[in-house]
């Protein structure tokens, strides 16, 4: 009886240890959801010795621009990842060679600690010089790793002084690693060469520049920007064009990057299925100074070379950006087969720019790629081959003879009238 007694509370204590395990691992495992990336944010402040002129608000650029860290501080996201880096902060020296390497981490990119950040920030006092180029190759390196969003925020009050190293083509080397990069600046001295170094920098990488001369308008513009890093968005996927549609990619619907030089033409197909409808466009970013009046072009093109349809667009050098695109309805089949057809798409530009400058890395290139339903019926345009002009052409010729035949009779008949009375 004894025994018994013992094997029936070792058996319920052995039941009971297995449904608190069980019990334990099973939300665990209902609980784990795939989550996204947190986004990271680094902060590229500008210490140099001109930090301490006195011209905002009453107050040192530099006072200007702690307080308006910490306030930025205060309101970072808890799903950012912010980091802080520094130039000109730490060699008071005249050695341009140790000068033009004096950039630095402030804080590690990860979780934000806030008394840690700012207590960092509140050590910092205006320097050195001012190495743009190099401080922007080491906020790309501490922002490697993972899918997430990247951004980099700058605020400067002056120019690079370490050249040759461009930043303006640092900022292009930086884009053409395909990483996602966006890079915003903020100006802090109303200068035309200092502006048009820091919206280089800027629009090579797809961010902002903005010029502030306050300090509240500096707090409200980098929290915006740590905001919209924050925002979900579409991560462009880059890509590599071919020079011709055999060893072209295949692209899926959604959004590609690619670079392309001047006068280039770079080749992507698309499987298209009887009943889908296909939209293309692109967007040619010229991120450097070229020559007025140039143009582009998108076309789809059959596998054997004849082309289906066209979008084309052109510029006069009022914008940095030009854009084109184009439908192509495939007709459904009467039979069940289902074989898609493989679209060619040619993406062409003709840009050219002066002699002095550079052509590489290509100029950024942006692809959007979209397969629906096609249209039920033929009223959409797109199914009748608009894209290619003709029949509008001939609807156009058609409904002028039509009109001129009316005036014409009404007009005889007029004068005739006339005559009798």
């Amino acid at each position: 009886m004894i025994i018994r007694r013992r094997l029936t509370v070792g058996v319920g204590i052995l039941l009971a240890t297995l449904t608190a395990g069980l019990g334990s691992a099973l939300p665990a495992a209902a609980d784990e959801t795939p989550t996204t990336a947190s986004p990271k944010v680094e902060l590229v402040l500008d210490v140099s010795g001109s930090m301490r002129t006195r011209d905002i608000d009453g107050k040192s650029r530099m006072s200007a621009a702690k307080q308006a860290f910490n306030e930025v501080l205060d309101a970072v996201p808890e799903q950012v990842q912010l980091g802080i880096r520094t130039l000109g902060a730490d060699y008071p020296g005249d050695d341009r060679k140790v000068g033009c390497k004096d950039t630095r981490q402030l804080y590690p990119v990860g979780p934000l600690d806030r008394t840690e950040a700012k207590t960092a920030v509140a050590t910092l006092a205006p320097t050195g010089w001012t190495p743009i180029g190099p401080a922007l190759l080491g906020a790309a390196d501490d922002l490697e790793g993972g899918d997430s969003t990247r951004r980099i925020v700058l605020i400067s009050d002056g120019e690079d002084t370490c050249g040759p190293l461009d930043p303006c083509e640092v900022a292009r080397e930086i884009a053409a690693r395909g990483i996602h990069l966006v890079i915003d600046t903020l100006g802090l001295v109303p200068n035309a060469k200092i502006r048009q170094q820091l919206t280089c920098i800027a629009e090579a990488t797809g961010g902002t520049y903005t010029a502030v001369q306050h300090t509240d308008e500096l707090s409200s513009r980098v929290k915006q920007l740590v905001d919209r890093a924050a925002e979900p968005v579409v991560t462009p996927v880059a890509t590599k064009g071919a020079d011709s549609c055999t060893d072209a990619p295949e692209l899926k619907p959604g959004l590609y990057t690619d670079r392309a030089k001047f006068a280039e033409h770079r080749w992507y197909k698309v499987e298209v299925l009887p009943g889908q409808e296909l939209r293309a466009s692109v967007s040619v970013f010229a991120d450097r100074a070229v020559n007025n009046d140039y143009g582009m072009l998108l076309r789809a093109v059959t596998v054997h070379g004849r082309e289906i349809v066209r979008g084309a667009e052109a510029g006069t050098g009022r914008t940095d950006a030009i854009s084109s695109g184009l439908r192509y309805p495939k007709a459904e089949l009467d039979d069940d087969e289902q074989t898609p057809e493989t679209v060619c798409l040619q993406v062409a530009n003709s840009f050219s720019a002066p002699a002095s400058v550079k052509t590489g890395p290509g100029m950024p290139v942006e692809l959007t790629i979209d397969l629906v339903d096609g249209p039920d019926t033929a009223s959409d345009v797109a199914a009748f081959g608009l894209g290619h002009g003709w029949w509008l052409l001939g609807l156009l010729t058609l409904t002028g003879l039509i009109v001129g035949l009316l005036f014409g009779w009404i007009s005889r008949w007029r004068i005739a009238v006339w005559r009798t009375n």
